[in-house]
């Protein structure tokens, strides 16, 4: 998450006349990972990283879709998340449901 994922529009039409447009994959599956000790170095709530990692998905969603994928798969939740305190675990069932009601490209 350190990196920064948008560029001035100059920097972005420099890098998309770098890709080979023929080899964008059609799907591209994300795996939410290191959100919540993102935000732990930084010495935030854990819930700050997982907020964090969102605005990351809606900066990679704008780019994939632009680039013409067609399928973005989202891994976010494993059965170990289940052991979190409930107060985590709530935030991250709503996650889906502030992404969708709020942004959909």
């Amino acid at each position: 998450m350190e990196e920064q994922l948008v560029f001035s529009k100059s920097k972005h039409d420099e890098v998309n006349q770098q890709l080979d447009m023929e080899r964008i994959p059609n799907h591209i599956a994300i795996i939410m990972d290191g959100n919540g000790r993102w935000a732990q170095k930084r010495h935030l709530p854990r819930v700050a990283g997982h907020k964090q990692g969102m605005q990351t998905v809606k900066k990679i969603t704008i780019a994939a879709s632009e680039l013409g994928v067609k399928v973005l798969s989202l891994y976010a939740f494993s059965t170990e998340n289940w052991k979190r305190p409930s107060s985590e675990v709530s935030y991250l069932m709503q996650l889906p449901v502030r992404f969708f009601s709020t942004f959909v490209p």
